[in-house]
C-alpha cells in the first residue's frame, strides 16, 4: 500500500482563510511536516482541530535530513501532509525537495489550494497582471540586486517578489536607479492581517513612503516594461485582450498606452478596427 506527501496552503494571517480540506487533513494526516512546529499547532488550535498524527519540523536546515524518513513514510502507506508558515509549500518556502523526491519514486503527490500572497498581491496591485514572473527574494547585497534588477529593464510581464521591511528602502530606490521612477508599482503589506495595506504608485514615490519606515511582510508588484511602439495597431490586440477580461475600453486603452502612442490615439484605432 502506498501513501501520500499532501501539500497544504495555511492562512497567512486570518484563520478564517483556512479551508475545510486543510482542516480535514490537519486532523486525519499520519504526518504533519511542519516549517515551524509551534506555530502549526497554534493554527490548528486557532481552527479548534486535534492532529493526530505525528509532528516532525521540516524547515530549511534540516529539510535535506528529513526527506529520506518522509519519502519512507509515503512509500509505507502514510499520508504526509506538508504545512509552512504561511501560503504555499514550495513558493519561496520549504516543499520542494520532497516533491522531487518523491516524484523520483513514483509516489503520490497533491495539493489542497489556497492562500498565496503572489496572486493576492497581484490581484491587489492595480496593475496589468495577465503575464507575471515570481522572482523571490531579490538579493540582499546592493551590486547584486543592481544585476539582477537589470534583468527586468525591458521585461515586459509584471513582476512579484518579496522583500523583508528592513531591506525595502534600499531596494527601491535601487529600483529608482536602474529601473526609472516613473515605472509603476505596488506594495502589499501583511496580507490579510488587521494592518493590511497597499501602497501604489511610482517607484519614485514608493520609495520616498518607505523612507519613513516600514513594518510587516512585504510583497512587491512591478508593472511590466512597456514596449517600444509608435503604431497604435501594434496595441490593438492587447487592448481586446483587457477588454475580454472585463476591463472597460477607455481604462483598457490607458494601461496599454505608450510614450509612443497616446491613449486618445490608441481608443480611436481600436474604434476604427472594430468598424473594419
Amino acid at each position: 500500500m502506498t501513501g501520500r506527501l499532501v501539500l497544504a496552503a495555511t492562512p497567512m494571517g486570518d484563520v478564517g482563510d483556512a479551508s475545510s480540506r486543510l482542516r480535514s487533513a490537519l486532523e486525519t494526516a499520519d504526518v504533519v511536516a511542519a516549517e515551524d512546529t509551534r506555530r502549526t499547532k497554534a493554527l490548528a488550535s486557532a481552527l479548534d482541530v486535534t492532529i493526530t498524527g505525528r509532528v516532525v519540523s521540516f524547515y530549511d536546515q534540516v529539510e535535506v535530513s528529513r526527506l529520506p524518513g518522509l519519502v519512507a513514510d509515503v512509500e509505507s502507506g502514510k499520508t504526509v501532509l506538508l504545512v509552512t508558515d504561511a501560503g504555499m509549500p514550495s513558493v519561496s518556502d520549504p516543499g520542494y525537495r520532497l516533491v522531487a523526491a518523491c516524484v523520483d519514486e513514483g509516489l503520490p503527490v497533491t495539493c489542497l489550494p489556497g492562500p498565496s500572497a503572489v496572486t493576492t498581491a497581484l490581484a491587489l496591485s492595480g496593475l496589468p497582471v495577465e503575464r507575471f514572473c515570481f522572482d523571490g527574494f531579490p538579493p540582499r547585497k546592493q551590486g547584486q540586486r543592481k544585476t539582477w534588477m537589470q534583468t527586468l529593464v525591458a521585461e515586459e510581464r509584471a513582476c512579484v517578489f518579496f522583500e523583508a521591511p528592513h531591506r525595502l528602502v534600499d531596494c527601491l530606490a535601487d529600483a529608482v536607479e536602474v529601473l526609472g521612477g516613473d515605472r509603476r508599482a505596488a506594495v502589499c503589506r501583511e496580507l490579510t492581517k488587521t494592518y493590511e495595506e497597499v501602497r501604489r504608485g511610482t517607484l519614485a514615490e514608493l520609495a520616498e513612503w518607505a523612507a519613513e519606515g516600514v513594518r510587516g511582510e512585504i510583497t512587491v508588484v512591478l508593472a511590466g516594461a512597456t514596449r517600444a511602439v509608435s503604431d497604435p495597431a501594434d496595441l490593438v490586440e492587447d487592448v481586446e485582450r483587457l477588454v475580454e477580461s472585463g476591463t472597460r475600453l477607455k481604462d483598457a486603452c490607458a494601461l496599454v498606452a505608450t510614450a509612443g502612442v497616446s491613449k486618445r490615439e490608441l481608443y480611436e484605432t481600436v474604434l476604427a478596427a472594430r468598424r473594419d
